[in-house]
């Protein structure tokens, strides 16, 4: 009795965690914003007790920090920490990349054009928030493809830490039409078998450098700020 106890609060702890992830990923719930235990236990009908665990997952996340008399905030990451994880993100993707060229399956691949398949619907569509979410499967398709637990986890990891960032910056003017053609360069890679290339194709995908760090400085201004996104050119997404 008291496992399963223990398995349903675990189960509430993670559901709690997903939902106040995609509030910051949405940007409902914005850089620097309070999270008080108490309304958030009222707001979603549920105990302190849940609510604490599923803080307590974001804080290992990277997501928000848990502050000695102010308690948990969502994060704050300056520029250069921003594109540190992008970096990082960059070579951790390109490794997929190049494993799922030589380990992927038929199944794999199916999973990879499918997500694709969506993220042209959203592309042709001008829907940045449905590219959003396509664009996040496709990304865990291919890191499935690479067969290699630890590396998809690790990538995972940090693609949950900078979701804010990539879904603001797809909302800028041409860049969902930009990061599908940038797939679709990954996808023929991988299709055809050339890990280099498609290590290539993916660490161009989402490095950081030059007009799209000035773009990263922008888009991190008008978060801050709860401005509406301006047109221009965008980082990786």
């Amino acid at each position: 009795m008291q496992v399963d106890r223990i398995c349903r609060m675990s189960r509430l702890s993670e559901s709690l965690r997903e939902s106040i992830e995609e509030e910051v990923a949405t940007g409902k719930l914005r850089p620097g914003t309070h999270l008080d235990e108490i309304e958030l236990a009222h707001r979603f009908g549920v105990s302190r007790t849940p609510i604490r665990e599923a803080l307590s997952l974001l804080a290992g996340e990277g997501l928000i920090e848990i502050r000695p008399r102010r308690g948990a905030v969502v994060a704050q990451v300056t520029p250069h920490r921003l594109v540190e994880m992008f970096e990082v993100m960059a070579e951790m993707e390109a490794m997929c990349a190049r494993l799922a060229a030589r380990r992927m399956t038929d199944s794999d691949l199916q999973a990879l054009e499918a997500a694709h398949g969506k993220c042209r619907e959203a592309s042709q569509g001008r829907d940045p928030d449905a590219y959003f979410y396509a664009n996040e499967q496709f990304h865990q398709a291919l890191y499935a493809a690479s067969h290699n637990a630890f590396l998809s986890e690790q990538a995972l990891s940090l693609l949950r830490k900078v979701r804010p960032y990539r879904r603001l910056q797809l909302r800028v003017r041409n860049r969902v039409q930009r990061s599908f053609e940038e797939h679709q360069a990954i996808l023929d890679a991988i299709r055809d078998g050339d890990g280099d290339k498609a290590m290539a194709a993916t660490r161009t995908h989402l490095v950081v450098q030059g007009e799209r760090f000035a773009d990263l400085l922008a888009s991190l201004s008008q978060m801050d700020a709860g401005a509406p996104q301006a047109s221009g050119t965008s980082a990786a997404a």
